[in-house]
């Protein structure tokens, strides 16, 4: 008997990557900033014709997104869900309504449970001034359930150092290498998530991987329970074939999760993010930057954001960015002090 084809469906990718509950979606950013000027800023005249504030179009490969002078995203709330930010290349600066603030990169996860409501800013200083300064990132939106909701906001850091990652390799010794962000991969378990995360209930089964390909590797995703969702993004390379299916660069993959699924990189080193968790399976009616389960509580959340500003904002500018010489860390609320060397 033949086995059950593991591929669903596919889809292109977009600037913003369609997901399955519970995940609601994911932007990988990458821009090829030029060197930083004594601002931690592209040249000024660099920025001549973007649309400042609103420059989401990648002109000499690289977008300001919402900066007006460093790239980035100032000050904006959250309510009804977490982000998961991993930043494979350059730095993060981060301050938020809590009074926290944070600068992580080379591959550190911040994990940040925005519950009944956080104001937070991300901000991308160019801090070499001799040279490129390569940014990217992925963006992950988890949803929360129903009973969460409303928890304080949180954030965890997951610096790379505590991230375990794992290599296989195939018959002919060609690796596959897994960084396990969420989740579990053979041996290799990941830090553990905020507490009022989704993942945090081992019943959710969500897992974060990325997983890079040597050319022509070949490898196999573990099965999950049934009724788990799965989806594979082949975001760089010539494409896979996943268990006799060609899929293309810039392709997603829903799977099937309670099967292995084997894949095979054709040509040139490749790499692919996957997503998987059981769906939480409630309502979800988002606006902007909250996710609630009702209209009515989207109107509450705006309604709350309009008279508290969720904190209100300690800082003296909407996307304040740490000196340029500022070593990895991260300044909780309670005052806790976490420093890694850049």
């Amino acid at each position: 008997m033949n086995a059950p084809n593991p591929v669903l469906d596919t889809a292109p990718l977009g600037f913003v990557w369609e997901t399955a509950d519970p995940f609601l979606f994911c932007v990988h950013h990458d821009d090829a900033y030029p060197a930083g000027d004594a601002r931690m800023a592209p040249d000024p005249a660099l920025l001549r014709g973007r649309n400042l504030g609103n420059d989401f179009e990648p002109r000499d490969g690289w977008r300001m997104y919402h900066g007006q002078t460093v790239p980035g995203f100032p000050q904006h709330p959250h309510r009804g869900f977490e982000t998961v930010t991993l930043a494979r290349r350059g730095f993060i600066d981060h301050s938020d309504s809590l009074g926290a603030t944070a600068r992580f990169g080379r591959g550190d996860v911040q994990w940040m449970t925005a519950g009944r409501g956080i104001v937070h800013c991300e901000m991308f200083p160019l801090l070499n001034r001799e040279g490129p300064n390569p940014a990217e990132l992925f963006q992950i939106w988890l949803n929360l359930p129903a009973d969460e909701k409303m928890v304080e906001p949180h954030f965890s850091m997951l610096w790379s150092e505590s991230i375990p990652v794992r290599t296989r390799r195939d018959a002919q010794g060609r690796a596959t290498t897994v960084t396990v962000i969420a989740g579990r991969f053979d041996d290799a378990v990941a830090p553990s998530p905020p507490p009022h995360s989704w993942a945090a209930r081992p019943s959710s089964e969500v897992a974060i991987w990325t997983l890079a390909f040597e050319a022509h590797a070949r490898t196999a995703l573990p099965p999950a329970s049934p009724g788990v969702n799965r989806t594979l993004y082949v975001f760089a390379g010539e494409g896979v074939r996943v268990g006799g299916t060609l899929v293309r660069p810039k392709t997603a993959v829903s799977l099937r999760a309670d099967v292995e699924v084997e894949i095979e990189n054709l040509g040139a080193p490749g790499e692919a993010l996957m997503l998987q968790g059981r769906p939480i399976a409630e309502p979800v009616v988002a606006h902007g930057p909250f996710v609630m389960n009702t209209r009515q509580q989207i109107m509450d959340a705006f309604r709350d954001y309009q008279r508290t500003g969720f904190g209100g904002w300690p800082w003296k500018d909407d996307g304040p960015v740490h000196p340029r010489d500022a070593e990895r860390f991260a300044r909780h609320a309670d005052g806790r002090l976490e420093t890694r060397p850049r």
